[in-house]
C-alpha cells in the first residue's frame, strides 16, 4: 500500500489524529515486520513468548487471548516456535484434550533477540523524538488505546 507523502496531502486530511496515527501504524507495521524478518521471526513469535515468559504456561487458547491474536493464527504460529524447539506442548493434565503451551530455555533466548532487534527498530521509528517525547507519546496511545479498549 502506498502512504502519500506528508507535504502532498491536502491539509484537512495531514491534521487528523486518525489520519496521522493511521499513517504512522502502516510504517510501523511495515518496520516491524522487515526487522523481525531480518533474524528469521515474525511478529506473532514475539508477542506469544512474550506473552509465554510473562504469565507462564497457558493453554492455546488462553495465548490467544493474552496475546490478542487470532487461536487459528496462535496454532500456526506455535507450530513454527515448537519446530524450532521455543515452546513446548504438553497435553494439560487436568484436561487433556487441550494442550499446555511452555516456553523453553531457547525460546527465552529468542525472546532477548528479539526484544533487542525490536529496541532498534523502536529507536529508527521514533528518531526524531527526545526521550521525554517518545515517553509522552506511548503515556498518550495508551490512554487512547484503553478509552476504546474498556
Amino acid at each position: 500500500m502506498d502512504t502519500p507523502d506528508q507535504d502532498v496531502v491536502p491539509a484537512r486530511l495531514a491534521g487528523l489524529p486518525s489520519w496521522l496515527i493511521s499513517q504512522t501504524a502502516v510504517r510501523a507495521g511495515r518496520m516491524v515486520s522487515d526487522g523481525l524478518a531480518a533474524v528469521d521471526a515474525r511478529g506473532y513469535h514475539f508477542r506469544l513468548l512474550a506473552t509465554l515468559d510473562e504469565f507462564g504456561a497457558a493453554s492455546q487458547a488462553a495465548l490467544g487471548r493474552r496475546s490478542g491474536i487470532h487461536v487459528s493464527d496462535v496454532v500456526a504460529a506455535l507450530n513454527e516456535l515448537a519446530d524450532r524447539d521455543y515452546v513446548t506442548r504438553e497435553p494439560d493434565p487436568a484436561d487433556r484434550r487441550r494442550n499446555v503451551v511452555t516456553i523453553t530455555p531457547a525460546g527465552r533466548r529468542q525472546l532477548r533477540r528479539l526484544e533487542k532487534q525490536l529496541a532498534v527498530v523502536q529507536d529508527e521509528l521514533l528518531a526524531p523524538l527526545s526521550p521525554e517525547e517518545r515517553a509522552q507519546l506511548s503515556r498518550l496511545l495508551t490512554r487512547v488505546l484503553r478509552h476504546h479498549s474498556a
